[in-house]
């Protein structure tokens, strides 16, 4: 005899309350994985915002950009590499050698936020939002700005002194020196086997971040060298040197060793606790902007 006051799980109503779970369980993954997204972002607000300005200021400068006729021509690859005339460049803050020695020394730290070409700000950017999400947990969220705006004002104001040793006018822009900067403190910082992750990851991480660094400075170098090759030896390399874009390369080189140098006093406080790595930071970039304040006035005075 059967309890009235029972209940029985026929096939339907088990089927009914499967069904329920299975949905029950879609909703929670969908939620635990929009959790992890946003969590994502807010992990890294200091690497977002990094390429939120050089998105904004490439919006505001692209109603000068030629590549709005090319859109529009459906010119497909001209559209990414049109480049912007100097006059643009010039009144958005890219660093021209010329203006800077006659006092617009700011132009060192706004050309780090404009680019060229559509081409130029997708790479940069790319770089950038990967080399952040290595940096911003090693260095923090002012640490990772700081690095950013210091090593890509070194590698202007490397570009800037080869330009006024060599007598000639040069014109710069571009987030490259500081992504080089970030590179640099990350091959540093990625050698300190005390950190908590494994050595083996670290490891990994350190090899790809320099074969980024070492690609990148052969790609800027091939332009320069190209012009050495005979007529021949171009059309079997079915290269155009006129063809490609102009890679300052000492920008790179500056802010890739401006990197490695704020690396290594940072490198032993990394696990001493994170008021004493953050007072160690303040410190190191406070000393780095007055030097690079210092050789700025040298350069002023005695060039």
């Amino acid at each position: 005899m059967s309890d009235p006051n029972s209940s029985s799980l026929t096939p339907s109503s088990t089927g009914q309350l499967l069904s329920v779970e299975a949905e029950r369980a879609a909703r929670e993954s969908t939620r635990r994985r929009n959790d992890d997204r946003h969590s994502s972002l807010l992990d890294y607000p200091a690497t977002y915002l990094l390429i939120g300005i050089n998105l904004l200021v490439f919006a505001m400068m692209f109603r000068y950009s030629p590549a709005l006729p090319l859109i529009r021509q459906h010119a497909g690859w001209q559209i990414l590499t049109a480049s912007f005339d100097v006059n643009t460049l010039l009144r958005f803050g890219g660093s021209d050698a010329a203006y800077v020695m006659n006092g617009q020394w700011w132009r060192l730290i706004t050309s780090t936020f404009v680019h060229v070409t559509i081409l130029h700000l997708v790479l940069n950017m790319w770089c950038l939002w990967n080399l952040g999400l290595f940096g911003e947990p090693l260095l923090g969220r002012p640490g990772l700005i700081a690095v950013y705006l210091l090593t890509g004002t070194a590698g202007m104001m490397l570009s800037l002194t080869l330009s006024v040793a060599q007598q000639q006018d040069s014109l710069v822009a571009g987030a490259s020196g500081a992504i080089f900067g970030l590179a640099g403190i990350l091959i540093v910082l990625l050698s300190n086997r005390k950190l908590a992750a494994p050595w083996k990851e670290l490891r990994s991480l350190r090899r790809s971040v320099i074969w980024f660094a070492v690609l990148n400075l052969v790609i800027g170098i091939v332009p320069q060298v190209l012009p050495s090759f005979s007529d021949g030896q171009l059309a079997r390399l079915h290269l155009d040197p006129g063809s490609l874009p102009h890679i300052d390369n000492s920008a790179h080189l500056g802010g890739f060793l401006c990197g490695l140098a704020l690396g290594f006093p940072l490198f032993p406080r990394m696990t001493s606790g994170k008021s004493s790595y953050r007072a160690r930071q303040a410190w190191v970039f406070a000393v780095a902007a007055f030097l690079l304040c210092l050789f700025g006035y040298g350069l002023a005075k005695f060039a």
